[in-house]
């Protein structure tokens, strides 16, 4: 780490600190005086869509979802699980601080429940752990599934029923790095997460999965990915696209503020279809805009690249629809290897510098992946799988291991040294000696 980033972050860990007890340790955010917590009661109208048949009146459970601010790769993918849960005949609440649309393209029910969450201050944990004990015991919830909030696996423990996280990461592991450089003070952080999620009682684990060590009880399923509604020709004829125009999209959740798109970025021949530009921007003749709302799995299949950081939502989507992926690293995100390394072995993507990308040395990187040839031949389903594996343990189905007390459950989030050395290079992920030995510490 150079000495400017090492200071950037010092500098700024009072933010990170905060944003990591809002969405980890507190990731659910009741908010002190004014979380305008609306039960949002959604009436929508009745879905009939295809897929799962639905369950007979006895069978009709209620889960409380959860889901994490940072990004809308957790909503899309939760958005899919939930559709198949709908299908199925449950109830579902959704808590989110995200856009109701995400999940609402998907599915039209009176049987989608949405609680909506803002963030101006925070209550003390406990207060926390109150307000969500009573809420789920208010609307009689079967499952808690998270993801991958970890404050919820110990609220649901605590009432009484069972939690299960579906990710391909846990926020302890994604904040190492973070913790790392701002030094031990701030380690409780992320020992704290850990033991929120070692009372989960299944890891539902995507494709591309970080080491999870707070989970016990794992279960691989295929990837989320959410289906294709348009063909390429729709797509391209609403859009007023011509058939031998190449089409890449620029997917970053928002641009980076030192870029500045100019004409002269793409090869002759060449759209760039622009996500998340500012209502105000101006872009060059040969960059579009596309909605805010807009459903990307379309545009995706659809196109001939993406270029953007890696996410679990664009890396899934890209691989299931055989997009060819320019992605530009990101520091100190833990997620990013992992997926990296999946994209790579089904020849699915090539890494652009951040220099080339600011810079508009794109020609090269674009006829680069033209010749990539996607390979990803696995089952795209892993919507269905989940949640047909949540109705299973919702009804008892799965069994996990005996409960253990507190410091031995913490002891099984302890990362084995062989763990440590494991994945894709030695630089990669580094989990330091006191996380690994966090429960020897507390005598396990």
């Amino acid at each position: 780490m150079n000495q400017n980033i090492r200071s950037l972050l010092h500098c700024s860990f009072s933010v990170l600190f905060f944003i990591i007890i809002i969405y980890s340790a507190c990731n659910i955010a009741i908010i002190h005086n004014m979380v305008a917590i609306k039960m949002g009661m959604k009436q929508q109208e009745e879905y009939d869509g295809d897929g799962a048949a639905a369950v007979s009146s006895t069978q009709k459970m209620v889960f409380a979802y959860y889901v994490t601010g940072h990004g809308f790769g957790h909503a899309t993918r939760v958005a899919e699980v939930v559709r198949h849960l709908i299908l199925a005949g449950h109830d579902v609440h959704v808590v989110t601080a995200a856009p109701e649309f995400v999940f609402t393209n998907e599915v039209h029910s009176p049987r989608l429940f949405f609680r909506k969450y803002t963030e101006e201050t925070v209550k003390p944990r406990a207060s926390i752990l109150a307000k969500e004990t009573e809420w789920l015991k208010f609307i009689n919830a079967d499952l808690v599934v998270s993801d991958v909030v970890s404050t919820v696996c110990r609220v649901a423990a605590d009432v009484g029923i069972p939690s299960v996280c579906v990710a391909n990461f846990s926020w302890d592991i994604i904040y190492l790095d973070y913790v790392m450089a701002a030094g031990p003070d701030s380690r409780s952080i992320v020992l704290q997460i850990a033991e929120d999620y070692s009372n989960c009682n299944f890891l539902i684990r995507l494709p591309g999965y970080c080491p999870m060590p707070a989970f016990r009880n794992v279960i691989d399923v295929p990837l989320v990915v959410r289906r294709l509604y348009k063909s390429t020709e729709e797509v391209r004829e609403e859009l007023g696209i011509a058939d031998n125009v190449k089409l890449v999209i620029l997917n970053f959740g928002g641009q980076p503020s030192e870029l500045k798109l100019k004409e002269e970025f793409l090869p002759s021949g060449w759209l760039c279809l622009v996500c998340g530009a500012s209502d105000t921007q101006d872009l060059p003749a040969n960059f579009k805009k596309l909605p805010k709302n807009v459903y990307t799995p379309d545009i995706i299949a659809a196109s001939d690249c993406v270029i953007g950081k890696l996410g679990y939502g664009s890396v899934s989507e890209a691989l299931a629809y055989k997009c060819p992926f320019v992605f530009v690293h990101r520091e100190y995100f833990n997620e990013e290897p992992f997926l990296r390394k999946m994209l790579e072995h089904y020849q699915g993507g090539i890494e652009m510098s951040r220099n080339a990308l600011l810079s508009g040395h794109w020609k090269p990187y674009l006829e680069r992946a033209m010749s990539l040839k996607p390979c990803y031949e696995e089952s795209i389903n892993g919507g269905e799988v989940a949640a047909q594996i949540l109705q299973e343990i919702a009804l008892g189905k799965y069994h996990a291991s005996v409960n253990h007390s507190e410091a031995k459950r913490l002891c099984d989030a302890a990362v084995p040294d062989d763990q440590r050395r494991r994945a894709i290079g030695q630089d990669d992920i580094l989990i330091p000696e006191w996380y690994a030995n966090a429960g020897k510490q507390l005598g396990c």
